[in-house]
């Protein structure tokens, strides 16, 4: 029987004695109190206070189903024993601080009835050591089903049970794909087989039929990286490169599916169509390439999928546009126009109205007069324009591709122009050929080509004479260099127009090392190309003209990106030069060569390419002992998976990729702290070992 609380106290004259055995209830008894009337017992065994979490998850639970287990309270005395009309709360503390933090909220009022059990017997604190002692948690797999039997019998979404029990959507999404396991792994779970870590890396997919089969691979000792690998081999990393290019909510309309990630702090997760991605991507391109050549009128336009394709076509590249004096001078006014009103405008905080609306019309007068260098309708007519989805997951448009069909055939030289169709010399037709021995009929010897032999003997001393000119003059001799280098860079198969004997190879990187030429640094050696490339000539005749009178430095700017697109430090087994690759060393030193800015450790760059012990190494040199010894069962694609988060930031380089002297807060150099290293012994020989 549920006795109530008492509302009055009874009439004086009854006597203290009846008064107590009226209205005190027993030992057992289950009475309704209001809230306001339970207060904590300063007896209670846990000191240490409820976590917010905890009273959080009560709450939910008493707001959705009530307080399922009343609290065990004993009644509060005064010093003359006389009740004082509260209770102390023995067991149970913490719904009564949910219940607190209902009335908090305004969802209960303060005097909320609530039901408890009354102690009279036991000592208040050894029960409340009891309670706390000789209970025994759910283990988390009937916890895991118990939430998956909510959502499938009672059809709750994981935000009414995340409310109905004080836990985040998110960790009952969590819950319910882990009680999706298939059977096998449960029962391992519970026999303590398999931890929950190795549970979760199988739950990233629900595929049961797959969890099966990679448990059956598995040896006794599973990593949880293979586990999570082998289970998302066919998938798609949502950090791929190509979703971020054609976007998530595109591949998703499509029908894509997504496969979640809910084990883990960013949320990612794979997509399970490559196929549909693959096909979403070459769409993009192609449809951006198909813009740009109806936009600015090229032959043809391509989408490739890598830079390496680019390798197989010539190219042309734009011109300086020819305008008119008059075009020359407005665009001269209107930008020392644009810059006067920017220097009179820094001196006040707002832009006046009238200001920032002459400034707009200055820049779309300035922009209608179009670039300042730009392809000409014929390289237009010939050429194209290629697509390509850069490393960063940016589109990439090269301009100015020419296909093999599409090349302009290389004009004769000076000395043949004059030839006939035939190509024998006009000026000799009908005589006799020179004979074997170099001399010339007598019958024919005022008309007769001078011999192949006094030929050679007489340009063998205009060649002197020439070079004896050529060292004299500096000048001379850098636009020789310059011009010669020019021609095998910007104008492949123009080489002969050149007497200096230099021949640069320049030869590409992209299928040696795919993706190098979308590096940073290759971003920049292509930009400084193309910077040249649009202040050049078209045609490889004209381009003494440009550099005779071309400035020292301008010609120096030049040399240097020609020379540097002809640089070869490939250590190549089948290509061994020695002598070149120490003196690549030398340069590199020369020029505090950083490869850091351009080039960074990971699994698909180093770490799957090499040795397990190598990747020890790595991370023992970069991080410490104590990491590398951390993963040192794991298999391969695992260790490489995990040396790739361990160095990620840490600027690590493997040995052939470091820079003698070089600033580098790397393991490998001996350095005082402050930036500035010295190699240390060990570095300095290792070129010599390799």
């Amino acid at each position: 029987m549920i006795a109530q609380f008492p509302q009055a106290l009874a009439p004086a004259a009854a006597g203290a004695a009846a008064v107590k055995a009226e209205q005190e209830p027993g030992h057992g008894a289950e009475i309704v109190v209001p809230l306001n009337r339970l207060k904590a017992s300063p007896r209670n065994a846990r000191k240490v206070k409820h976590s917010e979490t905890a009273i959080e998850a009560l709450a939910a639970s008493i707001r959705a189903k009530g307080v399922l287990q009343p609290p065990v309270v004993e009644i509060e005395r005064r010093e003359d024993s006389a009740a004082t009309g509260n209770y102390l709360v023995t067991i149970g503390e913490g719904r009564r601080q949910a219940l607190r933090l209902l009335v908090k909220r305004k969802a209960i009022k303060r005097t909320h009835p609530v039901r408890v059990t009354v102690d009279t017997e036991n000592d208040a604190h050894e029960i409340s050591l009891d309670e706390n002692i000789t209970r025994e948690a759910m283990h988390p797999a009937d916890q895991f089903e118990a939430f998956r039997k909510l959502a499938e019998d009672r059809g709750f979404g994981p935000e009414e049970i995340g409310a109905r029990f004080g836990v985040s959507a998110h960790v009952v999404r969590q819950r319910l794909r882990l009680g999706a396991a298939a059977p096998e792994l449960m029962a391992a779970y519970r026999e303590g087989t398999i931890t929950l870590d190795v549970l979760t890396a199988f739950c990233v997919s629900e595929d049961q039929d797959r969890q099966r089969q990679v448990m059956a691979q598995m040896g006794p000792y599973p990593s949880i990286y293979a586990i999570r690998r082998a289970m998302t081999e066919a998938k798609v990393r949502a950090d791929d490169r190509r979703i971020g290019f054609v976007g998530l909510d595109a591949y998703e309309a499509e029908g894509g599916a997504l496969l979640r990630d809910l084990f883990t702090e960013d949320g990612g997760g794979w997509l399970e169509d490559p196929i549909l991605l693959d096909r979403l991507v070459a769409e993009k391109l192609t449809a951006l390439a198909e813009e740009a050549r109806q936009r600015e009128g090229w032959k043809w336009a391509e989408a490739c999928a890598e830079f390496a394709d680019v390798a197989d076509f010539g190219r042309v590249y734009p011109v300086t546009v020819v305008r008119s004096e008059a075009e020359v001078a407005e665009m001269a006014a209107l930008s020392e126009e644009y810059d006067r009103l920017i220097s009179e405008a820094d001196a006040v905080e707002l832009l006046p109205s009238e200001i920032d609306a002459r400034l707009e019309v200055i820049d779309k007068a300035l922009q209608a007069y179009g670039p300042d260098y730009d392809y000409t309708p014929e390289a237009r007519a010939r050429s194209g324009v290629m697509v390509i989805l850069g490393h960063d997951g940016l589109a990439r448009f090269e301009r100015g591709m020419v296909r093999a069909e599409d090349a302009a055939s290389a004009p004769p030289p000076p000395w043949e122009e004059e030839a006939g169709a035939d190509g024998e010399d006009r000026e000799y037709e009908g005589q006799d050929d020179v004979r074997a021995g170099g001399e010339c009929p007598e019958q024919d010897e005022g008309l007769a080509p001078l011999s192949e032999r006094l030929l050679i003997d007489l340009t063998a001393h205009k060649t002197m004479g020439l070079r004896d000119a050529v060292q004299a003059d500096v000048a001379a001799a850098l636009a020789t260099v310059v011009h010669a280098m020019a021609l095998q860079v910007f104008y492949p198969g123009y080489g002969d127009f050149t007497p200096l004997q230099l021949r640069l190879s320049v030869g590409g990187l992209e299928r040696l090392a795919p993706g190098v030429g979308d590096s940073s640094a290759g971003r920049r050696v292509a930009d400084r190309l193309e910077a040249w490339g649009a202040r050049l000539p078209e045609r490889a005749a004209d381009l003494w003209a440009l550099l005779a009178p071309m400035g020292r430095g301008e010609l120096l700017d030049l040399l240097a990106c020609c020379a540097g697109v002809g640089l070869l430090a490939v250590r190549d087994p089948h290509d061994r030069r020695p002598g070149a690759w120490a003196q690549a060393e030398t340069l590199a030193t020369a020029v505090g060569l950083d490869m850091r800015r351009t080039w960074s450790a990971t699994a698909a760059s180093y770490f799957s390419r090499v040795s397990k012990a190598r990747v020890l190494e790595a991370v023992t040199e970069a991080v410490g002992p104590e990491e590398a010894g951390r993963i040192v069962g794991f298999k391969k694609g695992d260790m490489a998976d995990a040396a790739e988060r361990l160095l990620e930031g840490r600027g690590w380089m493997p040995p052939v990729l470091r820079t003698a002297g070089s600033v580098a807060d790397d393991p490998a150099y001996e350095g005082d702290g402050e930036g500035v290293s010295i190699p240390s012994a060990e570095f300095a020989h290792s070129f010599a070992a390799e």
